[in-house]
């Protein structure tokens, strides 16, 4: 559409009034706002709600065969109308702003723009079937939805793909590399950084899926839902199936034929938890990858120029999965607030749904936000096997879990609290392990040896199979 002619024009306009922004969306991270601005902002609001109107008017022309004004129609000018909304500009944009300074009334406004468009065409006659039978709510949900899918298709889902994959290549890479696990902040059975990526690659891309599968409705059946404007004008029309068709067949999207006023929002809800649960996931990754940075589980890649402190030579901070962190908490805070409130509007409708939708951009700009970060923290980080492998040879109390388990496969009901005994608390060698699994007369030949052949680093079960498959 308009996206390719006004991007360029259109960054430079961001960046330019960057200085002066309330919301770092549009100042310190502008390059969000110029990855959304096409389907969030009001200038993309505008130029959907032209879209949409544009489409009405040549459905009407196809279906509405009792009109006798219609029928003059010429289609070949359907790739002239089009067009107007195809090359929407920021001229355009103005103009419509302008007239609604005058009207208080941003659909309206719209219509009026595309009637000066039409009388300039030739096509004054066919003014009054623009917009016609409408209410402002069957325009802007419709141009809501297009958004809305384009974003999720064009952007947000693709980025969140991007994370996930470079989780995933991380787990691959270090499928086998074992490292010690902590339950409660402290040691635990040892796995693998490949399978503790897997985790989260796994659980990231189950919620991208169900992401992809939620339905994006439309409505178009008038002031109170029931096509009524429409049937007293054309009664000869089956209405609700003209709308179903130019929803489904013009627009794209699912019909929804049951509503008031207002398309309810439901899909927008689901929406908003799906991109809220993603977060939580993202920022689970975040927290944990800031404790294994602390612990020296990964080395930070230093950026020649950068700046850590600027008392501290030394630093290399975990900003970018700390500036992650926080664009979670305000994405999930406007998704939580958008998930709660659009549900709700007295009897047929309120305006209150309108200003709400507004901060669309806003809660998936911080999204977005924060899934750039953590794929940049992930870009500047390498694993630290020296400390890795350290700490796992400092850890020979974790192999209290195979031995008392090897000693219940015996029929040693005290198993666990003979090993408990023996380390809980305790600072616990090699040469301690192999000396009480050497006083286990009653295990056979080859457990014994099991036993003493396993070490803290070997300690892994299928932590490698899972990571790899």
């Amino acid at each position: 559409m308009y996206m390719d002619n006004l991007q360029q024009e259109v960054a430079k306009r961001l960046k330019a009034a960057s200085a002066f922004s309330l919301c770092p969306l549009d100042g310190r991270y502008v390059g969000i706002a110029t990855s959304l601005w096409p389907y969030f902002s009001t200038f993309a609001l505008q130029a959907h709600r032209t879209v949409v109107e544009v489409e009405w008017f040549i459905a009407l022309t196809e279906q509405l065969s009792s009109s006798d004004i219609l029928k003059e129609y010429d289609p070949e000018m359907n790739l002239i109308l089009r067009s107007i909304s195809e090359e929407f500009s920021l001229d355009d944009f103005e103009e419509i702003s302008d007239i609604e300074k005058e009207t208080n009334h941003d659909v309206k406004s719209v219509e009026i723009f595309l009637q000066r468009r039409f009388k300039a065409l030739g096509l004054e006659k066919f003014t009054s079937f623009i917009h016609f039978g409408c209410t402002s709510e069957d325009i802007t949900n419709l141009a809501y939805g297009l958004m809305i899918k384009s974003a999720l298709n064009d952007v947000i889902i693709p980025e969140m793909e991007a994370v996930s994959e470079k989780i995933y290549d991380f787990a691959h890479e270090y499928a086998s590399t074992p490292m010690l696990a902590h339950t409660h902040g402290q040691k635990a059975t040892p796995t693998t950084v490949g399978k503790e990526f897997m985790v989260y690659a796994s659980r990231l891309s189950e919620v991208i899926e169900n992401l992809k599968c939620i339905p994006i409705y439309g409505k178009f059946n008038g002031a109170t839902g029931n096509y009524s404007a429409d049937s007293v004008a054309f009664p000869e029309e089956n209405w609700p199936e003209i709308a179903e068709d130019f929803v489904t067949g013009h627009i794209g999207l699912e019909f929804n034929p049951v509503t008031t006023q207002i398309e309810p929002h439901d899909y927008i809800c689901e929406i908003c938890d799906a991109v809220r649960h993603f977060n939580n996931i993202l920022i689970d990754f975040d927290l944990d990858m800031w404790l294994y940075i602390s612990m020296d589980y990964f080395k930070q890649i230093p950026v020649k120029g950068e700046i850590g402190s600027s008392t501290m030579p030394h630093k290399v901070n975990p900003i970018r999965f700390e500036n992650s962190e926080a664009s979670v908490w305000f994405s999930n805070a406007v998704l939580l607030a958008l998930s709660d409130k659009l549900p709700r509007s007295r009897m047929q409708r309120d305006l209150s749904d309108s200003a709400t939708m507004r901060n669309l951009g806003m809660a998936l700009g911080y999204s977005l936000q924060a899934i750039r970060q953590t794929l940049g923290g992930l870009k500047k980080v390498e694993v630290h096997t020296d400390v890795i492998e350290n700490d796992l040879d400092n850890s020979w109390e974790v192999l209290a879990e195979p031995i008392q388990t090897m000693m219940r496969k015996y029929g040693m009901s005290e198993a666990y609290n003979t090993l408990k005994e023996m380390t809980r608390g305790k600072d616990i060698s090699q040469e301690d392990i192999l000396k009480f699994v050497a006083s286990l007369s009653f295990l056979s030949a080859e457990d014994k040896e099991t036993l003493s052949r396993l070490t803290p680093a070997t300690y892994i079960g299928y932590a490698a199979y899972i990571a790899e498959e």
